[in-house]
Formats: structure tokens, sequence, C-alpha cells
């Protein structure tokens, strides 16, 4: 039995791990790598393995850099079947297909600007056609329901409390006479998220390959979170600025209206109107209602009771293209949320390329940005950005608050190392930029006792 770390080692885009187990070669997610544009080009269209030569694939969960480049290994050769839960899978059918629709719009748009200067003709990465396809291949499983995929495999889901539908991934395999129970961890939810239910302890682990976002850092208390963002609103709209969030469509969005909306009952900050400019958001939302399983009791009763959880009276819900670009004739205060979160594709793009270099506005950053992105370059406040190809003056105020991040920080990991009971054997931190996973590997094993590593990409480990 072995396992190989073929992306999300040392970084935090890119999740994909292969255990081979049993006579079987078992994928862990298959996310999109996410960071310089050439590097991440040929990372994604050219699989560090043969996918017809894939047994399955088992999903954590829908965000893009764990599910994003499925349709590629689809296209490429994987005829097997993607275990996920309900809701991941659900997710997974507008993620992917907007994935496309982005992919194709984008290339599309660059083509055009770049028609007659002789530059190479840009191709998507996959189409809408080939998203749609490989979400043929999904087979759903519920939480705490152990399922046989071949003879001498296993596998149950516990719920990370991460996003709707987050799993960790439990393996149990007999192989030569001998059971190894395997974990990986997918990303784990924090345990104050206001919406879902908390993740659950698996403990009889033998190994573990956990997540390490945060892995020396914490997050601020949630009033602390709160203050800060009704401090920006206040300032930018003093300013007569615009608030732009880049954030993920499923989780972000929807953590960040929730804020908004206490904020705006409470009384602490006016009722600016607020555009969701997403159409990935709209359906998520949608989405949110069908599935009562992910959450906790009083945001199931709340869900249960309200015709519009998400929103409120002054957020609108954006699907088309020209109510987007309409956006740009409103000179007074507003919030327009829109996807990515790590601002590498998508509408944010077109709403940075119109507001950064005004001094009035904010660029309100909600969510972990990986190295060498356009949102990581946005946290580092670089003077000048590039945007479609051209140079913007960052001239915008930039406003970080990770708090809103879904992932659980220093604390909430250690504390989930000691909700596994100290049987594992060895812990393996993965997504994670090398300084967060080194330092949460120091800090494992002084509290376990136990080997814990920081695997390289395409390192392979014997268990």
């Amino acid at each position: 039995m072995k396992v190989t770390f073929l992306g999300g080692a040392r970084e935090v885009t890119g999740s994909m791990h292969l255990l081979e187990a049993a006579g079987r070669r078992i994928l862990l997610d298959c996310g999109l790598f996410e960071g310089r544009r050439q590097e991440s080009a040929e990372r994604n269209r050219t699989l560090p393995f043969d996918p017809a030569h894939i047994d399955c694939l088992i999903l954590s969960h829908a965000h893009l850099d764990h599910s994003g480049n499925i349709p590629t290994l689809c296209k490429t050769g994987f005829r097997g079947t993607i275990y996920s839960t309900h809701a991941t899978r659900d997710l997974c059918e507008i993620l992917l297909l907007d994935s496309a629709h982005i992919q194709e719009d984008d290339a599309a748009y660059l083509n055009k600007k770049h028609k007659g200067r002789g530059i190479s003709r840009i191709e998507p990465l996959y189409s809408k056609e080939e998203a749609e396809k490989s979400l043929r291949q999904f087979v759903t499983v519920s939480y705490d329901r152990p399922l046989p995929l071949f003879p001498g495999v296993q596998l149950t889901f516990r719920d990370a409390g991460h996003i709707l539908g987050s799993a960790i991934v439990v393996l149990e395999v007999e192989e030569r006479g001998k059971k190894i129970t395997f974990g990986y961890t997918g990303d784990i939810g924090r345990e104050t998220m206001a919406l879902l239910r908390s993740r659950t302890p698996v403990p009889g682990l033998d190994y573990l390959v956990m997540e390490s976002t945060y892995g020396n850092r914490m997050h601020g208390p949630i009033a602390d979170t709160e203050n800060k963002l009704a401090e920006a609103v206040n300032r930018t709209r003093r300013r007569g600025g615009k608030i732009i969030v880049p954030a993920f469509s499923v989780g972000a969005t929807q953590q960040v209206i929730h804020a908004l909306y206490r904020l705006i009952q409470a009384g602490r900050i006016p009722k600016l109107p607020v555009f969701v400019d997403s159409p990935l958001s709209v359906s998520a939302t949608e989405i949110f209602r069908l599935h009562p399983e992910c959450y906790n009791e009083e945001t199931y009763r709340y869900i249960m009771s309200s015709p519009n959880p998400f929103g409120f009276e002054m957020c609108r819900y954006l699907r088309s293209a020209s109510e987007s670009r309409k956006l740009n004739d409103i000179k007074t205060p507003c919030v327009i949320i829109s996807s990515s979160g790590m601002c590498e594709a998508g509408r944010i793009l077109h709403h940075l390329k119109n507001n950064v270099e005004d001094p009035r506005n904010t660029i309100l950053i909600v969510n972990f940005c990986a190295a060498h992105t356009l949102g990581k370059r946005i946290v580092e406040r670089v003077p000048q950005i590039k945007i479609f190809g051209e140079m913007y003056r960052l001239r915008a105020e930039v406003v970080v608050i990770n708090a809103f991040s879904a992932h659980a920080d220093r604390g909430e990991l250690l504390k989930y190392v000691e909700e596994t009971d100290g049987a594992v054997r060895r812990y393996f931190l993965v997504h994670g930029e090398e300084d967060q996973a080194a330092a949460l590997a120091e800090s494992v094993r002084k509290m376990t006792g136990r080997d814990a590593v920081v695997p390289r990409r395409g390192e392979t480990v014997e268990l």
C-alpha cells in the first residue's frame, strides 16, 4: 500500500493524491492548480498518470481546487466511478459547468483582443459538453454509510464541516492479511461556522493525510471579524466608493451575505445595495436548500422558514452579463460580490479592472489566496497588477478578513489531531504553503510523539 502526492503538496491548490491499495489505484481529489499562468496551463492539461489506469476517484468536496480538473481526467481516458456525497455532486454540476463556461468566455475574450497580433489562439481547458459528460460518472454516498468499493477496500464519508457536502474520506483496506485504516481530510471546517454542522472526529486511523492551509495562523473572534467588516463598509461609504468582494461562490459568498445582513439588522452599517454578480452563486444558494443533512439545527430552522435564506431586502442576484456590465455605471456606494475568490477567472476580473485604480473603492479579500494568484498580489498590495494582460495601478484600499475562511485555523487543526485519539502512526500535512505545513507538522510531532511529514509533489510513501 502506498500513496503518491501529486498536487496540493507544499501548495494550496490542485489537490490530487494517488492511493495504491489492494491492487487498485484510487485517486483522491482532482483539483485545478492556480498560480503562474503558464505553469497552471501545463499542469492542468497534463495529468501525471494515465487516466485510463485509475480505478476510481473519491472526491472530498466541490471546491474547484479539489474537483475542477475532473472533466480533463474523464476526457483523457478515465472511465471509473467518481464517489462523492449527494451535496458535493449537486454543487459539482454547477461548479464544473460554470468553470467550463468561464474558460470558454475568457478564451473568446482574449482571442478577440489578441486578434491580428500574431499571438497563438487560446483554447479552454475543457468545454461545457465535456464537463457535463464527466458528471455522468458520479455515484453519491451518504455520510456515515460504509460502502464496499472493491474486494478489501471500504469507503466511509464523515462530515468535514468545511462547505456543503464536504467529507473526510475514510478507507479501510485489507491487504496481505493486514487491515489498515487510511484517512484523508480534504479541507477541515471551523468549529464556529454559523451555518454548517461541525466536523466529525474519526478515531482509529492508522494514517492521516490532513490539510494545513492555516497551519501556523489563528482566525480572530467572529465579533472582531464583524467589527472589521462594518468599519470597512462605513469607511468606504464615507468616501463614496464601492466595495468589491472576490469570493468563492460556495461558502464564502453565503457567509459574507449573512454577515452583512446581521450588521444591517443591528443598524451598524447602512442599507447599501448589495449585488451578487455570479450566476453560480444564485444556483448554489438554491442547492443549499436541498441538503438539510449538512446544517446545524439553528441554520436548518432558518432555511426552512425563510423564502430567501441568504438574501435580504437590498441584495440582488445577477445572472446575465448585461446586468453585470451595468454595475460599471453605478456611481454611488454599493457592495459587489463576485467570483472567483482568488481573482483568477470570472466576472470579478472585470470588476477589478474597472475599480482598482479608484482610491475611493475597497477590495475586500475574505478567503485564502494562493501564491502567484492575482488575489495574492492584491493581498500583498503590489503597486501594479496585471488583469487581462494589461497593467493597472492598485490604488483602491485593500482589506483582508481571513476569518471568513471556511478552513480550520492552527488551533482547530491541532484539536482535530487530538480528536483522532492518538492511534495515527503517521501524519502527512498537505494543502498548505510550505511554511504553514512545516509549522503544523512540528506541532503535531510535539503533541503526539508520532511522525508528521510535509511531502513534496511527486513523492511516494510506502504505508
